[in-house]
Order: C-alpha cells, then sequence, then structure tokens
C-alpha cells in the first residue's frame, strides 16, 4: 500500500482539494490517518499517478503516524463504550432494584433529612443526615443524585464533599430547592461524565503531540525505547529502607520509570520522598491519582514539609481539614480577590442601573441593531414606531451593557490571572488526573508527573498527566485489581503502568520490604505474586492477635486463637452456594452465619470493631453479611475484594462462597482477586470456604497447601460449627 503525506490535517472539501492539486480523487484513497498534525494517505493499489518524493514519509514515520491514529481511535471507542455502560448500568439499577437493597449494595443511602450549612468557595453545602450508621461505598468527590422519593424523577445532583458516621455533606453549585431540607432524602451515587469527556480531549492532543509532549506520548506507547535508569544520589528527607532508596535514586534519573509497591511497602511514602527531592532540585511536581482520596493522601503527607502546595479540584471533593491548600482557598486570601470582589461588586449596581432602561428585546427594537439604535438616539429620532423616549431608554442600556461585558472580560482575565499566578508558584500541584483537563490547568506542563494508583487506572486517565509533563513516575501494583470496568473490554482493564512494566524492566524497581502483615500472612502472596522477594518488617513480622490485649476465646477456640492464618473449611457442613431471585451475584448463607458467630465472638473477646474487616468477593453475599452483622450501634467494614483494595485492618475474614459439586469457582479464578484479598490482614487472616470446591483451582490448592503448612485448616463441622 503506497502512502503519501499532507502537512497538514485535512478532511471533507479542503482534503479533496488538496488531493485535486496533485492529480488524485477522493474515492483513490483507501485508507486515512492522522497524527503528528499530519494527514497519512493511502492509496487503493489500482491508482497510478506521480507524487513528489518529498511527499512519502519514511518507514518510521508512517509506522508511528499508524500506531498512534489506531491507538486513539481505538481508545476513544473503548471509553465512550464504559461511559455508555456506566450510564445503562446506573438507571438500570435505579429501576430494577429497591432503595433499600442499593443501600446495602452502598450505592445509596435512605432515610436522610437535609439541614443547612455555611456556604464557602462559592458553594451551597447540606448535611445530610439520619440516627442510623451510614454504611456505604460513597465517598468524597462522588457525584450524587438527590430525591426524595422516585430518584428518576429528580435531576438535582451535587458533589459529596464529606462522608461521616451519621451524616453526608453535599456541594451545590446552585442554590438548591427548599425540600433537601425535609425529611426522606435519599442519596444515590451517579455518573460523572466530565471524566470521560477530559479523557477523550486528552486523546485528541496526545494524537497531535509535537516536541516533549511527542517524545512522551512515543516512549507511551513504546514507540520509542527509553533511556536506561541512571541512579541519582540523594539524601533523604524521610525514613526510607535501602529498596525504598534505590526506587528513588532511579526514579530521579529516569524519563520514564515505574515503581512496583506489593502490598504493605510503603509505595506512597516512596513517592513522598521522590517529590521531595524533585522539589528539591528545582523541577516543578505535578502529583496526581485516579482518585481523590489518593491525591489528598498525597496532599497530608506532603502538608508536613516546608512546601509550596496546591491542590486543584472541586472544592467539595478536598478534605475540609485540607481545604486551605485549594486553588479556591488561596485565591480567596490573595491580594488581587479582595480588588476583583469589588469589581464584581460594581457590575452588580451597574446591571441594577442598566436594568432601569428599556433592554432592546426584538420586540421592541424591531429589527434594528444596536449601532442603528445608538445613531438614531444621538441624533434625537424615531423610527418604526418607536419614540425618541425609547429609543433614547434602550441607547442608555446597550451603553450600559457594553460597559458591563468590557468590565466582566476584565475581571474574569484578572481571576484567571490570580489562579494562574498561585499555580506558577507552587512547588507541587495535587490533582486527580481528569482534573488536569480543567481551564485550571490544561495549558500547563510541568518538570515531572508523578502518579499513584498507576496499575488501578485505565489507560487514557494516565496519559492525561503523563502529556503535561517532560518526565514521569508512575506507582502500582499490578498483581492487584487492574482498574474497574463496567462495559466488557478487557483492554481497558489493562493499565499502562502493567504495559511498561512489562516492556520496561530496566526502568522499573519493587519495593521489598513490607510493614503491614505478619510473616505467615504474607507469605502465600509473596510466593505466587512476588516471586518470594517480600520481606516482613522486623516490627510486624511476628505480630498476632496476642497484641491487641484480648481475652481467650470462649468458643471457636482452634479458629480464635493467635494463629495468623486459619481456613475454616465448610465441607460437611450443608454450606452450598445460592443465586438470590433476580441477582447473578451468588451468596452463601452458611458461610455468613459462620462470619457473623466468628465476628460476636472476637468482639466479646474484646476486639474494637474498627479493627476487624469482612470481604468477599460477591456482591449478594457482601449484602448478606451486612444484614446479618451490622447494627446502629457499631459498624464493621464489609465490602467487596475491590472496595478494601488500599485498606488494611487488624482482623480480615474472607467468605468464598462457590460452593458445588463440579469445583466452579466462577470469578474467583481472577486471582488477583485473591491477593487483595488475603494482604488486608495485619495479624490475623480467617478464611471461610468449601476446600474441595476451591481446590479444583490449582493455584487455590496451592492456597489450601501453604495454610496447611504455615497455618492451620479447620473442619467447621469438627469444631462444632452451626448451618
Amino acid at each position: 500500500m503506497s502512502c503519501f503525506i499532507l502537512p497538514k490535517v485535512l478532511e471533507g472539501i479542503d482534503l479533496q482539494k488538496a488531493l485535486r492539486r496533485i492529480g488524485i480523487k477522493l474515492n483513490d484513497i483507501k485508507k486515512s490517518y492522522y497524527a503528528n498534525q499530519k494527514s497519512l494517505l493511502c492509496l487503493k493499489k489500482r491508482v497510478k499517478t506521480k507524487i513528489p518524493k518529498s511527499m512519502f514519509p519514511s518507514r518510521q514515520e508512517e509506522a508511528e503516524i499508524i500506531q498512534v491514529h489506531e491507538f486513539v481511535e481505538r481508545y476513544r471507542y473503548l471509553i465512550n463504550e464504559e461511559r455508555r455502560a456506566e450510564i445503562e448500568a446506573t438507571i438500570g439499577e435505579l429501576k430494577s432494584i429497591s432503595g433499600e437493597e442499593r443501600e446495602l449494595y452502598g450505592r445509596a443511602i435512605l432515610g436522610l433529612r437535609g439541614s443547612k450549612e455555611p456556604s464557602r468557595l462559592g458553594l451551597y453545602f447540606v448535611r445530610f443526615g439520619r440516627s442510623r450508621i451510614i454504611d456505604t461505598e460513597i465517598s468524597s468527590g462522588d457525584i450524587v443524585l438527590i430525591s426524595r422519593g422516585d430518584p428518576l424523577k429528580s435531576d438535582l445532583t451535587g458533589t459529596v464533599s464529606e462522608v461521616r458516621k451519621n451524616f453526608i455533606t453535599v456541594a451545590f453549585d446552585q442554590l438548591p430547592p427548599k425540600w433537601v431540607y425535609g425529611e426522606g432524602i435519599r442519596v444515590d451515587l451517579y455518573v460523572n461524565d466530565v471524566t470521560f469527556k477530559r479523557m477523550e480531549e486528552n486523546l485528541l492532543l496526545f494524537r497531535h503531540a509535537t516536541g516533549v509532549k511527542r517524545q512522551i506520548r512515543n516512549l507511551a506507547l513504546g514507540i520509542w525505547e527509553p533511556e536506561a535508569a541512571k541512579p541519582v544520589e540523594f539524601t533523604p528527607q524521610t525514613r526510607l529502607n535501602p529498596t525504598q532508596i534505590e526506587a528513588v535514586q532511579k526514579a530521579l534519573g529516569s524519563e520514564l520509570f515505574l515503581i512496583h509497591g506489593p502490598p504493605g511497602t510503603g509505595k506512597t511514602s516512596t513517592l513522598i520522598e521522590l517529590i521531595l527531592q524533585e522539589v528539591k532540585r528545582g523541577n516543578k511536581v505535578l502529583a496526581t491519582a485516579d482518585s481523590n482520596t489518593a491525591v489528598d493522601n498525597m496532599l497530608q503527607r506532603l502538608a508536613k514539609h516546608d512546601l509550596a502546595l496546591v491542590r486543584i479540584g472541586h472544592p467539595a471533593r478536598i478534605l475540609y481539614e485540607l481545604e486551605e491548600f485549594s486553588i479556591h482557598a488561596q485565591y480567596e486570601k490573595s491580594l488581587e480577590a479582595e480588588a476583583i470582589k469589588k469589581g464584581w461588586e460594581e457590575v452588580g449596581l451597574l446591571v441594577k442601573e442598566r436594568d432601569q432602561h428599556s433592554k432592546p428585546t426584538q420586540a421592541r427594537a424591531r429589527g434594528m441593531s444596536h449601532d442603528r439604535i445608538l445613531t438614531l438616539a444621538a441624533h434625537g429620532k424615531a423610527q418604526r414606531g418607536v419614540s425618541v423616549a425609547t429609543m433614547q431608554s434602550m441607547a442608555k442600556w446597550i451603553k450600559m451593557d457594553r460597559k458591563i461585558e468590557a468590565l466582566v472580560k476584565d475581571l474574569r482575565f484578572r481571576e484567571e490571572q490570580a489562579y494562574q499566578k498561585i499555580i506558577a508558584s507552587a512547588d507541587v500541584v495535587l490533582s486527580t488526573n481528569g482534573m488536569i483537563m480543567s481551564d485550571l490547568l490544561k495549558d500547563n506542563d510541568f518538570d515531572v508527573a508523578v502518579i499513584d494508583e498507576g496499575s488501578q487506572q485505565v489507560i487514557p486517565s494516565t496519559l492525561i498527566p503523563i502529556l503535561h509533563a517532560g518526565r514521569f513516575v508512575i506507582a502500582g501494583d499490578h498483581k492487584q485489581l487492574p482498574p474497574t470496568v463496567l462495559s466488557d473490554s478487557k483492554e481497558l482493564k489493562i493499565s499502562l503502568f502493567e504495559e511498561l512494566i512489562k516492556r520496561n524492566p530496566a526502568n522499573s524497581s519493587m519495593l521489598r520490604i513490607q510493614y503491614r502483615m505478619n510473616e505467615k500472612i504474607m507469605g502465600f502472596s509473596n510466593q505466587k505474586f512476588y516471586g518470594g522477594k517480600l520481606i516482613a518488617d522486623e516490627s510486624v513480622k511476628d505480630h498476632t492477635i496476642a497484641d491487641l490485649g484480648l481475652s481467650q476465646p470462649s468458643s471457636y477456640e482452634e479458629i480464635l486463637d493467635t494463629t495468623p492464618v486459619v481456613f475454616v473449611d465448610t465441607a460437611g457442613i450443608e454450606a452450598p452456594e445460592s443465586l438470590p431471585d433476580r441477582s447473578t451475584s451468588y451468596q452463601n448463607l452458611a458461610e455468613a452465619n459462620l462470619a457473623k458467630e466468628f465476628t460476636e465472638e472476637l468482639l466479646r473477646m474484646g476486639a474494637n470493631p474498627y479493627h476487624l474487616g469482612i470481604i468477599s468477593p460477591y456482591a449478594a453475599q457482601v449484602k448478606r453479611l451486612k444484614k446479618l452483622i451490622d447494627t446502629d450501634e457499631r459498624i464493621i467494614e464489609i465490602k467487596s475484594v475491590d472496595g478494601f483494595q488500599g485498606r488494611e485492618k487488624e482482623i480480615i475474614l474472607i467468605s468464598f462462597v462457590r460452593s458445588n459439586p463440579k469445583g466452579e469457582i466462577g470469578f474467583l479464578k481472577d486471582l488477583r482477586r485473591l491477593n487483595v484479598a488475603i494482604t488486608r490482614a495485619k495479624r490475623k487472616l480467617i478464611c471461610i470456604g468449601d476446600a474441595s470446591t476451591l481446590g479444583h483451582d490449582e493455584t487455590y490448592k496451592e492456597f489450601l497447601d501453604y495454610i496447611a503448612k504455615e497455618g492451620k485448616i479447620v473442619c467447621a463441622k469438627e469444631v462444632g460449627c452451626k448451618k
């Protein structure tokens, strides 16, 4: 296939004209590719024409344009499919299941009463509270739908500012209706469409990148090879272990670097040191993650150091205690803000004065232009049935309106300059990936982008920060859960972190000392997923629940002793899996009852409810467990595996659910889900499941063999476990 280049992006009539000049028709073109601000056009075989040699690309340029074009088009399609899937899933769930069920899944909060909170940063805040404890997956920064009765009949959306034990605070851009202050308010997790639009907008910039941005793009896509990391010596400003120091040294000397942080190895701590060192070297840093929680986590840690920090984002998405770092809070404290505020007050007075005159509406102006009205009024003339008095009143309205328009334009320019001054003076700018494409940030570039949660992000999300920096460092763990995706796309479940670490092992470093788990809890994941390279720090290596000051168990002694890892085998107590009505998610009533009994006994032994966590891979089982175990007096965290990623508890119970004669384990086969589940516990891991079912899978068989050797397997029937 013969291909040639036009030095512009040309389509439609413009393309036809350009082709005509070189004697080619549009239907002679077999395929068009667009990248690098050029058009690559490939001719059909039958076409015989003489094209100047200067228009033929090199093999490398042709391959680059094709690869970039196909990548962008593919991911534009995929993110639109994901957007559609999210909207359909949300609306479908709102239609098909009750509010009570949706609340059990953590995606709704019912029975709330609204109360007015003080306005700040140009937003209106409402606190929705109730006496019952709120246990939800909804978190700060989420978009929520507020309704009274039927959510499908409401169009009121807001942004979650804060979630506490008995209330959730929501921020509104506009003054909310009075009914939000009544009883019976419902809050539902909703779709954030803006994120998808920003990813798509960035992909188009990515397509036509030039200079440094093109270099970064080509490194990310594997078109070009990065130079090998050249370690840079530094004096740590925080406490680091040797593997963390090695990672920072290499990251400082790389244009592209990947920090692999297995569970509990201090991945974010390593990033904080890296950021401190980059600032010390005089570099401007963009620190990002996909979630507001992860960004605020970095901000909290950086706030302990003497740095100029600014957090970009909707004010409601920033933790209240970190609000001083918000760009909006910093703007309000600036000298410029006071003068601009007075300017807006002047605009308000001018609007009132203007509106005392006749507005030149279409009916009143009778088709006359504003300039014509001004001319006639200056000469004291009437026309088209419009009196001199009305003409002069309209002229005064026009003059005042033009004055207001000029003043507003100037104030907006000054506002933008004030915000950009804050960004320019910051050592570190912190933002979610999506917010980088907001008007505040999208025209800013940085020396280095430091990206947390890299393995949990879809590729188009990670591409946003890297396209705004001359170098980038991504931290993550591709052995834990991939990006959360609702569509059927397998491609979206592969993160850029995972792609790059496979392609560039020399530009990566694995953190190897973990500070969370007892060595026995860590052991299986270490062998199976991390090549046996992890080392438990002395501070956690041998810690058990004996350190928590618990009393001795009065029942289930074999299960609730100080052994770090226990598997409770449900064989012999009739614990079959089941599918609830109208559900595709499995539950296991017997396993749920066992989890309840073990939990109750642990509480009787003196365990703090906040030290306990219960995990199940299946949403229906999570729902069943919440019904059985949660009370208004206490709250024990009960979540899916996905909901527990990034979390830890002193004691973790896992219900594996699957129990059937065929040995079918469904999506438990996603071994990353197993890795996450079993690495949340610090001192005690209790697994509940059917060993005969799970053992059909080779990895689960290895897991059971490991527990038999390093912990204990207890038959539920033999220790008096009930059905």
